[in-house]
């Protein structure tokens, strides 16, 4: 997905103006997936601190090398069709952020069913001036993700998309927000990006970063900015970030099961099953599970519990066993 990521641009983008950043464990196979790629556009992460503090990192390392950059922000959990509607929807919004460079730009796709793992975003009224024949919007509000009852009056109200997390502004603008709205997280950026070059770089990065406190991109500026639009997605879009994403890819089996790997069901319905190569697994009786089997984990789960799932991750981390994430 990774590499789909990067592909996605074609020639929009060239690989030396492409930056992955990605926690520092993950750094050696980033290169592997992505082999012509130069090493110094993996920018490694020394703790989680979330999308702000990650965005803001690479906002002042573009900064660096130009500081008139344009920055698309593309999550590489998506899967998106098709490319050529991808890079079209890319082209408006570079243009709409030419035309004003105050501006930010972020893509809403129509939703099809009452999500509750997606946020949402409220558009207000059509702009008129629109580069291209797509729908484009200014945000009137971000919504948090909802309860079940909230998303399907937002999906039958017409007015609501579900906030794809991909985003293209002008790195300088972006930088200026976090300045204003999280100043204490631009100052530790500025430190790190100052120190860009420098022998004691990675000392700063480790101490700086480690320091912030974590917040999405979302709550730390777009909330609160001026001058937000949203451009109606021309492209078909999932965020694999759930299991329940598995369902929607794949196509079930004849009792509604979602099958990964070897499994044998008797009895089983709508259930989501992802096992490993050489690795059987085996229900009786059940429905309306997860069943995951990896080489060091296995998770069983209610499908329709995504958010309690999603706590096992704080709590692992908690519990120190971040060797199992």
């Amino acid at each position: 997905m990774l590499q789909q990521t990067v592909d996605r641009l074609g020639d929009l983008v060239s690989p030396d103006r492409t930056l992955i950043l990605t926690n520092v464990r993950l750094a050696d196979a980033v290169g592997e997936q992505l082999p012509d790629l130069p090493k110094s556009c993996v920018i490694c992460e020394p703790a989680k601190r979330d999308t702000a503090a990650c965005i803001g990192m690479a906002a002042f390392r573009m900064l660096h090398a130009d500081p008139d950059a344009t920055m698309v922000v593309m999550p590489s959990d998506h899967v998106i069709s098709t490319d050529e509607q991808f890079r079209s929807a890319i082209t408006t919004a570079a243009t709409l952020v030419q035309q004003n460079p105050q501006r930010l730009v972020t893509f809403g796709v129509s939703p099809s069913y009452p999500a509750v793992s997606f946020g949402y975003i409220e558009r207000g009224e059509v702009m008129a001036d629109s580069p291209s024949g797509l729908n484009v919007h200014r945000v009137k509000q971000f919504r948090e993700k909802p309860q079940v009852e909230i998303a399907q009056q937002y999906v039958e109200s017409g007015d609501f998309y579900w906030n794809a997390g991909i985003f293209l502004w002008k790195a300088q603008r972006i930088v200026d927000l976090l300045a204003e709205h999280q100043p204490v997280m631009h100052e530790r950026l500025q430190t790190i990006a100052a120190a860009i070059g420098q022998d004691d770089y990675d000392e700063i990065l480790d101490r700086e970063f480690t320091a912030i406190q974590g917040t999405s991109i979302d709550y730390a500026v777009m909330e609160k900015a001026d001058d937000v639009v949203v451009v109606e997605t021309p492209f078909s879009w999932d965020d694999v970030g759930s299991w329940q994403a598995l369902a929607r890819l794949v196509e079930g089996d004849e009792h509604g099961n979602t099958v990964v790997g070897k499994h044998l069901g008797v009895a089983t319905s709508n259930s989501i099953i992802r096992g490993q190569d050489g690795h059987l697994i085996v229900t009786l009786g059940v429905r309306d599970l997860v069943v995951v089997h990896t080489p060091d984990a296995t998770l069983v789960a209610n499908k329709h519990d995504e958010e309690s799932i999603r706590q096992v991750v704080q709590q692992l981390t908690e519990r120190g066993w971040e060797d199992f994430l």
